[in-house]
């Protein structure tokens, strides 16, 4: 079992909705919440960001926020922006760092692949070792 952390504890909601809003300005699009999935998102991340959970958990939380879409647009790229966040504070080499955000994205994202999915997860078994 990976590592216990509270990985997501810094990120607030409202960091959450100001990342979304940088986004979004950069690409002219509106920031605004969702009627159907923002305030089930918030309190879904409310409660849990700040629980100690595996590095796993932590992207899987983030790829249940952005499936919710809880803001107009760029819902991935708001979580998956946080978890590469995240991964960057490991301080790993270079070259791994890159796959590694990359394998956490495609997971936020809902597009990773079988083997993309079991990668990560082994990267986060051994980080535990």
């Amino acid at each position: 079992m990976a590592a216990k952390h509270a990985w997501l504890a810094d990120f607030t909601w409202e960091m959450v909705a100001a990342q979304n809003a940088v986004l979004c300005a950069a690409k002219n699009a509106l920031h605004k919440p969702t009627s159907d999935g923002h305030a089930q998102t918030q309190e879904l991340w409310e409660r849990m960001h700040g629980e100690e959970m595996s590095l796993d958990e932590a992207v899987d939380l983030c790829r249940r926020c952005h499936r919710s879409a809880p803001f107009c647009f760029y819902n991935g790229n708001t979580f998956a922006s946080i978890i590469a966040v995240v991964i960057k504070k490991l301080s790993l080499p270079a070259e791994e760092a890159y796959v590694i955000r990359s394998l956490a994205g495609h997971i936020v994202a809902g597009v990773a692949t079988e083997e993309e999915v079991r990668a990560f997860r082994e990267f986060c078994d051994q980080m535990s070792q």
